[in-house]
């Protein structure tokens, strides 16, 4: 029978050196344990708040791609929208003031109408543009007028109808009262010496007092 008490079995294993191992190796195991936790925590945190930065940039990118859409290729539009503007001009507007004037008394002719109190004028110098109006008397049978409207209206060069008031009819014979606008480049409606077109709301002279006459 053992005379060691358990007392002193109890101090033994304190002092054996491997006693003091495992305790070490434990608590060493619960500090990587702890630091292993935080650190999951951490990362996850970490991963969240990449992950909500992330899609924000994506976002920031989607919006940003969609607002600059309308202005992709805008360099190629634009040139179109001239090369168009060009092509436009030269097909449909006229060249000289005497084009014009031509042209209407063709019109006049292959309808059958009569036009009297021709009095052409020019709007303001725009940038491209001057604007060239004819205000003038139309007679004529109810067909032979409308063929003349609908042959301004789908006439190559730009005719735009402005007015056209009744003044007057007897038997099958109709007057009217006719402003049309065309344009020409303010070189060319410089050139051609027509008098300024009245302001909105003037009175003015009467057509045939006034202005380059229709032939």
């Amino acid at each position: 029978m053992s005379n060691v008490s358990p007392n002193s079995a109890w101090r033994e294993r304190l002092a054996s050196p491997l006693t003091w191992h495992y305790a070490g190796f434990a608590a060493l195991l619960v500090v990587v344990i702890g630091l292993g936790v935080r650190l999951g925590l951490d990362w996850a945190a970490t991963n969240d708040r990449s992950t909500d930065a992330l899609a924000g940039k994506q976002i920031e990118l989607k919006a940003a791609d969609l607002a600059t859409a309308p202005l992709r290729g805008l360099d190629k539009r634009v040139e179109e929208s001239r090369a168009e503007l060009e092509a436009f001009y030269a097909k449909r507007i006229p060249a000289n003031y005497s084009s014009i004037a031509m042209r209407i008394g063709q019109l006049e002719v292959r309808s059958g109408v009569r036009l009297s109190r021709v009095q052409y004028t020019q709007g303001p110098a725009g940038s491209e543009l001057t604007e060239i109006s004819m205000d003038a008397g139309i007679s004529g049978d109810y067909p032979a007028i409308m063929r003349f409207v609908n042959s301004l209206e789908r006439d190559q060069t730009f005719f735009v109808i402005r007015a056209m008031a009744l003044t007057g009819q007897q038997g099958g014979l109709v007057n009217l009262r006719l402003r049309v606008s065309t344009w020409l480049r303010p070189a060319d409606a410089a050139a051609s010496g027509l008098p300024p077109t009245p302001e909105a709301g003037e009175t003015g002279n009467p057509p045939n007092a006034a202005g380059k006459e229709g032939e």
